[in-house]
């Protein structure tokens, strides 16, 4: 009977030994927390994503009469290769008044589409909402790094758009151009996270 339960031992031992790896490999590694650049740039990504959705709606095909939008931030002086040099208080400071501008163009937008019963409307309120999220979040990383918070004129937009066609054309002007500034904002926000992760 002692000889049995030995044996038993011996080979609950074995197979307890056997499992160790199996426990190791299986360990959870501990919760690495997001940093505020990396919050940044996956909203940015989310509302890139929304914008991409938008435009692929049948609601939106259309030919783009261009420039119906004097006031947009300007996207042709920002290119992949500027990023590098980008500098952090500056930076976020502009995206954050382009970001208000935006704000500004979707509500807008918003209000008209609704006059017009356009069915894009909720993803639009949806992604007014997000928009508004970020310009939060990087209003408070500004305030952390100190960087002056930049005003811009609000536009002149008009009350109504009298055509659902109008309505259309202002549509996809607006996520057009919003589109490459979330893909460069994105970027953007990627280069600058070494850079904030040196003044925290």
């Amino acid at each position: 009977m002692k000889l049995l339960l030995d044996s038993t031992s011996s080979l609950l031992f074995s197979l307890l030994l056997a499992q160790l790896p199996v426990f190791s490999y299986g360990t959870v590694l501990p919760y690495r927390r997001q940093s505020d650049l990396d919050k940044l740039s996956n909203q940015t990504r989310n509302l890139m994503k929304l914008t991409q959705e938008l435009l692929k709606e049948h609601a939106f095909d259309s030919d783009v009469e261009s420039h119906r939008f004097r006031s947009l931030p300007e996207m042709s002086n920002r290119s992949a290769s500027d990023l590098s040099n980008l500098e952090l208080k500056p930076t976020l400071s502009q995206l954050h008044a382009d970001l208000k501008l935006y704000e500004h163009h979707f509500e807008w937008l918003n209000r008209v589409s609704k006059k017009h019963q356009h069915p894009a409307v909720p993803k639009l309120v949806e992604m007014i909402k997000e928009m508004k999220s970020l310009i939060n979040l990087l209003h408070r990383q500004m305030q952390k790094i100190e960087a002056p918070k930049l005003t811009n004129p609000t536009p002149s937009l008009p009350p109504h758009l009298p055509y659902h066609f109008d309505v259309l054309q202002s549509s996809h002007e607006l996520l057009q151009h919003f589109k490459l500034f979330c893909d460069w904002a994105y970027r953007a926000f990627l280069s600058l996270k070494p850079k904030a992760s040196a003044v925290q």
